[in-house]
């Protein structure tokens, strides 16, 4: 499958003429979620979760669908009854074609003060996890993660360590627009040195086989 890094979190995959996208929120473009056939949120802060996006992607495919857990689903499954579906650890289901598996509950801790929220994330096709806002084990081998390189809620050494853990053969980048380009070179060789895959930075609109 092709995958399309769109900005900050936001991936689009297409294969055989179908296409899923993960997260577009509010730092995503626009057109983040044209010509979808399936839309997977994995929590409701807004740089994952943009209600006008969602709801423009379902009107104008009929036949999108989407998944999410329930504090995003009640906020549009009354606009689009049937196609609106709640997932949530442990759950699969196939969605354009692509099997998908979810894993985690909660979001990663920002900081004590702050209540923590649902957070889950999506193995798709067995081969491409991407967490959402923590650092959750998928539970299998995967080829590709989509690795959250940069929050409010982790530092470089956690994220390192979370590649190690999860042993992909390749991490993508995603979170990254709070990573000024000034930065990138720094995070970009210690999670490639250290890390123990390859590491691939993406701009948004570029892609790569996965």
């Amino acid at each position: 499958m092709e995958l399309t890094k769109k900005s900050h979190a936001c991936v689009r995959l297409d294969q055989d003429g179908r296409t899923l996208v993960i997260d577009p929120g509010a730092f995503s473009e626009p057109d983040s979620v044209a010509g979808v056939d399936a839309i997977l949120v994995t929590h409701e802060h807004m740089d994952h979760f943009s209600e006008d996006r969602l709801r423009a992607g379902l009107e104008a495919n009929p036949a999108a669908e989407l998944w999410t857990l329930a504090s995003v689903a009640e906020k549009v499954s009354a606009a689009f009854p049937g196609r609106v579906h709640t997932v949530g650890h442990g759950d699969t289901f196939t969605a354009a074609g692509f099997d998908v598996q979810v894993h985690g509950e909660l979001h990663a801790v920002i900081h004590p003060d702050i209540p923590r929220i649902t957070n889950i994330g999506f193995l798709i096709d067995r081969a491409v996890f991407h967490p959402g806002d923590a650092l959750t084990l998928p539970g299998h081998a995967v080829d590709t993660l989509l690795l959250p390189v940069m929050a409010p809620w982790n530092k470089i050494s956690e994220v390192i360590d979370y590649v190690r853990e999860v042993k992909p053969r390749r991490s993508i980048d995603v979170h990254d627009a709070l990573l000024t380009d000034l930065a990138r070179p720094i995070y970009d060789m210690q999670i490639g040195n250290l890390g123990g895959a390859d590491h691939l930075r993406l701009a948004p609109g570029e892609a790569a086989t996965v």
